[in-house]
């Protein structure tokens, strides 16, 4: 006699809306190595195969959906999953297009993302090269939930920086957009030094392994022809292992959502519309509503 399946297990409404996001789990170079055991919103994955036909598979020996893009492995626990978003400059003719390795931090997923958003703390974190003192000051910039596409934007930022990106050359005010097209993804369009037309593109896609830890893939299509590739792979590492101290130093590990939790200020704008964006969505996997 055939037994009955146990019901599956009840998720949380946070993890619930999470399961339906795709992320980022591997690049060219991490599949390279072989088959490896990652972690996603709390669960081991496996990834193996080639990066051009992987194979993901959750604990249970399930497969999961893939897909390719942006020179990233993309998977997805839930079975109808969100539409991935698109970085139509990624697929401009002209540009060099490259992942840039892997940092793990432990710290909320969402946590990681606000800080790639934060422009005040380029003078302090990234001392002569994202900023520097005297140039401290945050000019007025604009803020904007699109509901159309239900993103974040953040426009008409400027900031001096003494080494804006391994193209410049010398100290110049670099004009910067940003957009949330995810809860765990942040795109940055910011001055391209060879081509003032243009605009370089620099994603962070963030793949939560749990509420409390993360595993951050920066992504760029520039440009710049000339800097050696170990090169500009270096400098986005050096910047992002700058800022993983504060990260792994904040208080409290998820991100609060209650506005009283943390003092902002104007510099704070960008964080102000995320946080009240994620609640609206329903996107808490790593946030903290109250005060706990």
């Amino acid at each position: 006699m055939s037994q009955t399946p146990p019901p599956a297990p009840h998720l949380a409404p946070h993890l619930a809306h999470a399961r339906k996001d795709w992320y980022a789990v591997a690049d060219a170079n991490s599949m390279a190595q072989g088959q490896r055991t990652t972690r996603l919103l709390g669960e081991d994955i496996h990834i193996d195969g080639s990066f051009d036909a992987p194979v993901v598979t959750d604990a249970t020996g399930r497969r999961l959906s893939t897909q390719v893009r942006f020179d990233h492995l993309w998977t997805t626990l839930g079975d109808d999953p969100r539409p991935l978003f698109e970085i139509p400059e990624g697929d401009e003719p002209g540009r060099r297009r490259f992942p840039c390795g892997m940092v793990r931090v432990r710290c909320s997923p969402l946590r990681a993302v606000e800080n790639f958003l934060d422009i005040a703390h380029f003078p302090f974190v990234h001392t002569d090269v994202l900023g520097a003192e005297p140039y401290t000051e945050v000019e007025p910039y604009k803020v904007e939930i699109r509901e159309q596409d239900d993103e974040v934007w953040a426009t008409k930022v400027r900031f001096f920086q003494p080494v804006a990106a391994r193209s410049a050359e010398g100290g110049i005010t670099t004009d910067y957009e940003y957009r949330v097209p995810a809860p765990t993804t942040a795109v940055l369009y910011k001055t391209c030094p060879p081509k003032p037309e243009a605009q370089d593109v620099i994603a962070l896609f963030v793949q939560p392994r749990s509420e409390t830890e993360c595993d951050v893939w920066p992504w760029m299509a520039l440009y710049d022809f000339e800097t050696p590739h170990a090169d500009l792979v270096q400098f986005q590492q050096m910047i992002f292992l700058q800022d993983r101290s504060i990260l792994e130093s904040q208080r409290p590990i998820k991100l609060p959502l209650d506005p009283k939790m943390e003092i902002p200020t104007r510099a704070d704008l960008t964080s102000v519309a995320y946080r009240r964006w994620l609640k609206k969505r329903g996107a808490l996997y790593g946030a903290v509503e109250g005060g706990a």
